[in-house]
């Protein structure tokens, strides 16, 4: 993880870490970097969601592009995989979003995908970050080489829209109630519907610029868990702030999580013979979803937390469906980054052909209670806390206690000063138990 790129992209509150002069910084840098060997006048993507923060940003990151002499296009508001999808289908040579996905409006981020709609390697993000802090690396045009900047909004929706249409056909007959997130999926998600011809309720979806994610959204599911229960639906779909991640809600006003959607496809896609190998989840993934694929006969990989490894390791083995339990769900037969849309029109179609509830498909799917626990710990030290005796000692002991039915894992933030211990498995007393006790041996081992 560079100075300025985290797990997904660069982030901070607008106008104090993520400031307009960054943003210029930011598409000057990235337009310099993946431009550098073309022949031709790059094009660069621009997509975002519905921050209040995002039109100053849009501004700000367009001109640091053009300035680099490559022409800005400006997508407007449209969910993040639209814009993967887009920059791969129309041959731009990079696409860039300015989103914070679930986080708070005040808060903002740049992410950045390649030519081949994916998030940039390691080696791409340092060199952008160089060129950040030093642009003395690259040197604006001038003349008729400054780029320009380009709309294309509403061709660009609708465009995405019969794309993940094209995923599902018709499901006539479902009665759905979908929460935009008061975010990007607001564009698109009542043309999606409507053309999908099932019967649908939309809440959380008159974005005002500050609303996005308040109290809704793959993050506050208990409003859609509400509606569902009060109504008559055969399935709730929350998407987040830029609609790259989907949860459900079943027909009794239960939360369907990532692992139980990518169990439920997993099984779909096995029975018509379209399922490339396995399914690549985390190693947050529960043991529930795990038991299911074995007993399924269907192999299960587990990458570090974030969907830019699970993709890597699907493509690395060829695999087509992969994702998270937070409801990143990757499917790559259609889509080269976690998809919400795509997600929820891939479920309703599984579940208008099964013909059962959707309580009955995601109860198939265990799931075992886990318990997480933040441990304050040195930043210094985060990353070595799980090879200390006394927390070796720990988990072989939880280990034993659990067996084949649950686990400990103990792994560092990503960006904080935190150790993360989960602990699973399928008496919740004795999860909630064996985290307290995991977590206490930790905070005695640094309090010293």
């Amino acid at each position: 993880m560079g100075k300025y790129f985290g797990t997904d992209g660069i982030r901070g509150v607008a106008n104090q870490e993520l400031t307009c002069t960054l943003a210029f910084k930011a598409g000057f840098a990235a337009a310099s970097v993946l431009t550098k060997e073309l022949s031709h006048k790059a094009k660069i993507y621009i997509g975002r969601d519905t921050r209040i923060s995002g039109d100053m940003l849009e501004c700000a990151l367009a001109a640091g592009i053009c300035a680099a002499g490559a022409d800005a296009v400006l997508l407007g508001v449209i969910p993040t995989p639209a814009v993967a999808y887009l920059t791969v289908e129309h041959k731009a040579d990079a696409g860039i979003v300015i989103s914070a996905s679930h986080n708070p409006f005040e808060h903002n981020g740049i992410k950045i995908f390649g030519s081949n709609g994916c998030k940039l390697s390691d080696e791409l993000e340092a060199a952008v970050e160089a060129l950040i802090d030093d642009p003395s690396g690259a040197s604006p045009v001038t003349g008729g080489k400054i780029g320009r900047v380009q709309p294309m909004a509403h061709a660009a929706c609708d465009e995405y829209v019969a794309h993940v249409a094209g995923a599902a056909g018709s499901l006539k007959g479902l009665h759905i109630v979908v929460d935009c997130a008061n975010g990007a999926s607001s564009r698109t998600a009542p043309s999606l519907f409507q053309r999908l011809e099932c019967e649908t309720d939309l809440i959380f979806c008159q974005p005002d610029g500050i609303n996005i994610n308040t109290g809704c959204g793959s993050t506050h599911m208990e409003a859609l868990c509400k509606k569902v229960r009060e109504g008559s639906y055969d399935l709730g779909v929350a998407f987040d702030g830029d609609a790259d991640r989907c949860l459900l809600v079943d027909e009794k006003g239960e939360v369907i999580d990532g692992d139980q959607i990518m169990g439920v496809l997993a099984a779909a896609l096995k029975k018509q013979n379209k399922l490339k190998g396995g399914v690549v989840a985390t190693v947050m993934s529960n043991l529930g979803l795990k038991n299911f694929l074995k007993d399924k006969g269907i192999p299960m990989a587990a990458t570090k937390v974030g969907d830019r490894f699970v993709l890597e390791q699907m493509q690395k083995d060829g695999w087509n469906l992969g994702g998270e339990q937070s409801g990143h769900v990757i499917l790559t037969d259609h889509a080269t980054t976690g998809d919400g849309e795509l997600t929820a029109v891939t479920f309703l179609k599984v579940l208008k052909e099964s013909g059962k509830k959707a309580s009955v498909l995601a109860g198939e799917i265990a799931h075992y209670p886990q318990k997480m626990i933040n441990v304050p710990v040195p930043n210094d030290k985060k990353k070595t806390v799980a090879e200390q005796p006394e927390v070796q000692a720990i988990s072989q002991e939880i280990g034993e206690v659990f067996g084949e039915n649950g686990r400990i894992l103990i792994r560092p933030s990503g960006t904080e000063a935190l150790v993360r211990v989960m602990v699973e498995g399928q008496d919740e007393k004795l999860v909630n138990e064996m985290a307290q006790k995991a977590a206490k041996v930790i905070e005695e081992l640094y309090s010293k």
